[in-house]
């Protein structure tokens, strides 16, 4: 009898430990605070043109290894870049830039169709992104920097050129990093825009 005693002793003593520390570790848990999430502003109202001259297809955005995380990140000095944990996109990056992109240009080419992904048409030029550069930086700017290719329905190669450009930070913190990503964002937009016009492969 007293051997029996001492087998359940010895069986109940790890099950309550376990116990114990499951409901620990719940209680640790539900006090962890949830990150920040933060989107890419975007305030266009893009219209559809009436008569579209041309139509222009937006392929996925590609990113570079690094940015295709969930945190913001930011370049701490020359050489070191840190993904926040706090601090995360409310969506895939490469999704929000290529959304953001469509629109900006749908207003800046008023007589082009600008469609996002293959749902464009068989005679639609492709534009082709690739993003080195999106974060922050210690030195108080935004920056944002990459590749773009220009390609017909055969897909040929019409233009390659590179983009860069940066904006200032505001304000300290993560709110305003955002509003100044998104700023230098609609300014590769614009520069992108100027040169489809300007070299002549689309109506301005």
């Amino acid at each position: 009898m007293m051997y029996k005693e001492k087998k359940v002793t010895q069986w109940a003593q790890p099950t309550l430990l376990a116990l114990l520390l499951s409901l620990l570790l719940s209680a640790c848990a539900s006090n962890v605070t949830p990150p920040t999430r933060y989107v890419l502003l975007n305030d266009n109202q893009p219209h559809a043109p009436g008569s579209p001259k041309a139509e222009l297809s937006i392929d996925t955005v590609r990113l570079a290894h690094y940015l295709d995380v969930e945190g913001i990140v930011m370049q701490l000095d020359d050489i070191e870049m840190r993904e926040a944990r706090e601090h995360q996109w409310a969506e895939g990056l490469n999704r929000q830039l290529a959304r953001n992109l469509r629109d900006d240009l749908a207003v800046l080419l008023k007589e082009v169709q600008v469609v996002q992904g293959s749902t464009g048409s068989d005679d639609a030029l492709t534009l082709q992104l690739d993003v080195d550069e999106f974060h922050g930086r210690y030195d108080g700017y935004a920056v944002a920097s990459g590749q773009w290719q220009l390609r017909d329905a055969q897909n040929k190669l019409l233009h390659l050129d590179r983009f860069q450009a940066r904006a200032a930070l505001e304000n300290d913190g993560y709110p305003a990093l955002v509003r100044a990503l998104s700023q230098s964002w609609k300014n590769v937009a614009d520069d992108i825009a100027s040169t489809l016009t300007q070299k002549g492969y689309l109506p301005q």
